[in-house]
């Protein structure tokens, strides 16, 4: 049984920071990479960041330098630091298990109920 919890969000101005939290469930953490997708109103998901179950990181460009993928596995909670805001950072941000193959991230089909962030100019 997997479960994804997302939480974090919120309304904050251009400039701002939130730390996003994804608490895991089930067999699925620790062995796993974990990233964070968004999803903006009228876009196609996409993939922020991932991290390796041994921490090793990527990140999309549009957020490369202000933003940290960081993960407890004692906790079973991935985080995602989000620093310097922008209005097109809005979105619904997920949480999603998945794998590293040749230095791509590969998600499998599971999925939280996202948190909303909103970022006001």
């Amino acid at each position: 049984q997997v479960q994804l919890v997302e939480s974090g969000g919120d309304l904050v101005q251009a400039g701002g920071s939130l730390r996003l939290s994804c608490a895991a469930s089930g067999s699925i953490f620790s062995i796993n990479a974990m990233g964070w997708y968004r999803q903006a109103p009228g876009k196609q998901r996409e993939l922020v960041a991932h991290i390796t179950s041994g921490g090793r990181t990527n990140y999309a460009d549009s957020v490369k330098g202000r933003f940290t993928i960081s993960r407890d596995n004692a906790k079973n909670t991935v985080y995602l630091q989000m620093n310097s805001l922008k209005p097109e950072d809005t979105a619904v941000y997920y949480c999603n298990p998945g794998r590293v193959l040749g230095g791509i991230y590969v998600p499998y089909d599971y999925w939280g109920q996202g948190t909303q962030v909103t970022v006001s100019s």
